[in-house]
């Protein structure tokens, strides 16, 4: 589910798990086993890349309408492990975006070190509320850190999902490039940081980032527990099978003109 590629001292983990590369609890497990022992194996920075057209498609619904109240809590424990392991990387992480990246694929740009989309007709955003989830208080503030209060407040109440041109007006992400040059972008970024003395670099890294690891300095279990609430209100099931109908008909739909 994680294809390895080593640029010299850059690592890219490529996310391969057909056909959205959605985040199941394997895939949470084995990226974050992958981020923490890439430091270990020499890397001196990583890029966090998808497959052409898509970075990632969020959790994977279906899956998760599978599981039980025990599997969602530790698919949650699992997913905020992630987050926790990207924020608090000891060395950078660039996003290179290759696609769609809606709800869950946006999220784990967030605790990047720096962001860089294919240009195209791509989605990114935090649509969590047009499936029935409040956006958790971490993701909330992760958003703020990166884009300022008000447009956090605009794409969390809105669900509003936007492309790589507003994406990058309002700083969500920082570059757009011609698809096919992403991924040798996002390398170069990494050896721009890696091309900077190496402690001080680190040691600035830090400093720019602790409003944002501190985010994980924290237990997670009541902001989880909250969300397993969430999950089971007839208004959230409500909507997410909706959607879970939704791509139904359009696999029947696209297999039927072929």
């Amino acid at each position: 589910m994680i294809t390895t590629i080593q640029h010299g001292p850059v690592c890219e983990l490529r996310l391969s798990r057909p056909p959205v590369n959605a985040l199941s609890p394997d895939l949470i497990a084995a990226l974050t086993e992958s981020v923490r022992s890439a430091p270990k194996q020499g890397a001196r920075a990583i890029v966090l890349s998808g497959t052409p057209g898509r970075f990632s498609g969020g959790l994977d619904l279906p899956l998760l309408l599978t599981l039980d109240r025990a599997g969602m809590a530790e698919l949650l424990h699992g997913l905020y492990g992630l987050l926790g392991t990207l924020a608090c990387s000891p060395i950078p992480i660039v996003a290179a975006i290759t696609g769609h990246a809606p709800a869950g694929g946006t999220v784990l740009t967030l605790f990047c070190d720096w962001r860089i989309v294919a240009e195209g007709d791509w989605k990114l955003g935090v649509n969590e509320v047009a499936v029935g989830l409040t956006l958790p208080p971490v993701l909330h503030q992760a958003l703020a850190l990166i884009v300022g209060r008000r447009q956090a407040e605009r794409l969390a109440v809105t669900a509003v999902l936007i492309g790589p041109a507003e994406a990058a007006r309002i700083g969500l992400v920082d570059e757009v490039v011609p698809a096919p040059e992403v991924v040798p972008r996002a390398i170069g970024q990494c050896q721009t940081f890696l091309a900077l003395p190496p402690q001080t670099m680190s040691e600035t890294r830090s400093e720019a980032r602790k409003d944002l690891t501190a985010l994980f300095a924290k237990s997670f279990d009541k902001e989880i527990d909250e969300l397993l609430t969430m999950w089971w209100r007839p208004e959230t099931q409500t909507a997410l099978r909706a959607i879970l109908e939704q791509l139904s008909n359009r696999k029947q739909s696209s297999a039927a003109r072929l």
